[in-house]
C-alpha cells in the first residue's frame, strides 16, 4: 500500500504530485525548491537553506532523523556552483553522509530556481 503525503507546513504543491509517499518502510520525498518561499529570489545558497529545512521539516513531522537519510538527488543549474553549497551539505548530514547524486539541468520549473533537491528517507 502507498500513502501519499502533502504537509501543511511546506510550501504549497502547484503541480499533480504529493510532498512525499510511503511505501514498504520508505518515504519518498518529491524535489523540493525554495518556489513560493522567501529564497526563491535569491541564489543557490539561499535556496539551498530552504530546501535542506524544508527536508528537515519533513524529517521532524515524520519522527525520522538525519541518520535516516538514505539518498539525495541534487538538481542544479549551474554545476560550477557546487563548491557554495558543500558546506551545508556536510553540515546539514551531521556525519551521517547518504548516497548522493548530482546533476547538472538547464532549466527548473520556474526561471528564479536554481535547485532542486529529492530525498529518499528509512522509515
Amino acid at each position: 500500500m502507498v500513502e501519499r503525503i502533502s504537509y501543511e507546513s511546506l510550501p504549497q504543491i502547484a503541480g499533480p504530485y504529493v510532498h512525499a509517499t510511503k511505501h514498504n518502510k520508505t518515504l519518498y520525498i518529491s524535489g523540493l525548491t525554495a518556489y513560493g518561499t522567501e529564497a526563491q529570489s535569491f541564489g543557490l545558497t539561499e535556496q539551498t537553506k530552504e530546501i535542506l529545512e524544508q527536508i528537515s521539516e519533513v524529517l521532524r513531522l515524520e519522527k525520522r532523523l538525519k541518520s535516516d537519510l538514505v539518498k539525495l538527488t541534487i538538481f542544479v543549474r549551474d554545476m560550477s556552483m557546487l563548491g557554495s553549497i558543500r558546506e551545508l551539505l556536510f553540515n546539514f548530514y551531521d556525519d551521517n553522509l547518504p548516497a548522493c547524486s548530482l546533476v547538472e539541468v538547464s532549466k527548473l520549473i520556474h526561471a528564479d530556481l536554481q535547485i532542486e533537491i529529492e530525498a529518499v528517507v528509512a522509515l
